[in-house]
């Protein structure tokens, strides 16, 4: 179990230094957290695998996670049910012994079963909830114990299964406008892929039997054929090596922050991905701090919630502003990362005291933005993507055709 060093600020304010032993980062900051302490920071020592720790860890979690993983709709019925039969007065125990009966996903039900096993040797729902970290995540855990602290379970829970139904919509709409576009590449590919390695070789053999001097378009593509025929196999491990590598390399802090940056800046995609992070973090902290989380609390779950390195270093970046005594609004913008609208809504909101309603209202016209965004694609990329598999196929048609109409045009001149 690795080692971690630590420094705190105590109840009565004073600093205090540390090491303590955890599975992971996750689990120590809980563990100081449940102590009362607030968390200055938090250091992995460099034993074992040294500069290579932070890296495993991250590939160790991506494992586990998707070792465990429940699709997000079992976890969104769940959540909607389990918030719906609480707050009609059931308990949790039953509630939850129902639902793992009537649970069809295998793993789920084994995991729901656990949890309202542990709930009957006392656990509180966090607390069993922890126990699975690939099926909950730390933003769901956190609000769970929130809710049991303030008295308000159902309706956090009743919050979590809107925050979550939205999740999904965003996520159906995303992948609904991307089946035709991948259809389309993937159509292409395999296009590509029999032209260069049957057809094109054909008519060179042709051109060769011939002994044509062919254009130099030509030549160069006859080069490339020859080259992907004669070594597809090797082509196709050089390409999944470089895949194999930028997913490796995007689970390193520093190629992942540049990985996620290259991300943002991609036209159209680049405003997606943007606008869909800014949504789920103004949605997520307006949760947080509804439910009565502490501010640098809610900080420090939203940098493990936020998924792209850009935003979660700004996060990270956030959390020091506020303990140094900045408002919300003036640690995001000193992080320069947040967008002006959602800036001008956090201000308001620390003014007058409505920060939580006002980043529910930032996160509601970012998502809206990407919906637009979203309907934008699903009507343009069809069209461009059909006129650049017909641009691509018809280059290659005509280079392979252009010493036919040479040979055309010589005839024609010589007669």
């Amino acid at each position: 179990m690795p080692g971690f060093t630590y420094v705190v600020r105590r109840e009565d304010g004073t600093r205090f230094e540390g090491n303590l032993q955890a599975k992971n980062i996750a689990e120590a900051t809980e563990e100081l957290q449940k102590q009362g302490h607030t968390v200055v920071s938090l250091n992995q020592e460099e034993e074992g695998w040294g500069a290579l720790g932070p890296f495993v860890d991250e590939l160790q979690l991506a494992f586990t996670r998707l070792k465990n993983r429940v699709p997000l709709k079992n976890l969104v019925f769940f959540t909607r049910q389990l918030s719906t039969m609480y707050d009609a007065g059931l308990t949790l125990e039953r509630s939850l012994a129902s639902l793992a009966h009537d649970q069809t996903h295998k793993k789920f039900k084994k995991t729901l079963t656990k949890v309202s096993n542990d709930i009957k040797k006392g656990l509180t729902l966090s607390d069993a909830m922890r126990r699975h970290p690939g099926v909950f995540s730390n933003l769901y855990i956190a609000l769970v114990q929130a809710g049991e602290v303030s008295g308000g379970l159902h309706n956090v829970l009743g919050q979590l299964a809107d925050y979550l139904e939205q999740i999904q919509e965003t996520r159906r709409k995303v992948l609904s406008a991307l089946y035709y576009p991948i259809f389309i590449v993937s159509f292409l590919v395999i296009a590509l892929i029999g032209l260069f390695t049957w057809i094109i070789p054909m008519f060179g053999e042709v051109y060769g039997r011939l002994g044509a001097r062919l254009p130099g378009p030509t030549r160069a593509l006859m080069g490339v054929s020859a080259t992907v025929s004669e070594h597809f196999l090797s082509v196709l491990a050089i390409i999944i090596l470089i895949i194999v590598g930028v997913i490796l390399i995007s689970f390193t802090q520093r190629g992942g922050y540049i990985i996620d940056r290259i991300k943002l800046r991609i036209p159209i995609f680049g405003t997606l991905i943007h606008d869909n992070s800014i949504s789920k973090f103004s949605k997520t902290l307006g949760i947080l701090i509804q439910s009565g989380v502490p501010v640098l609390d809610s900080m420090a779950l939203l940098k493990n919630v936020v998924e792209n390195k850009v935003f979660k270093r700004a996060v990270v970046e956030s959390s020091e502003f506020i303990r140094d005594g900045l408002s919300i609004s003036a640690a995001l913008k000193r992080s320069g990362e947040f967008p002006s609208t959602m800036l001008q809504l956090a201000s308001t909101g620390d003014e007058t005291g409505e920060i939580a309603s006002l980043l529910e209202k930032a996160s509601d016209f970012y998502s809206k933005q990407v919906e637009a965004v979203v309907d934008r694609l699903t009507s343009l990329i069809e069209p461009l993507l059909i006129l650049t598999v017909g641009g691509v196929i018809g280059v290659i048609v005509v280079v392979t055709y252009l010493p036919v109409f040479y040979l055309g045009m010589a005839l024609s001149s010589g007669m």
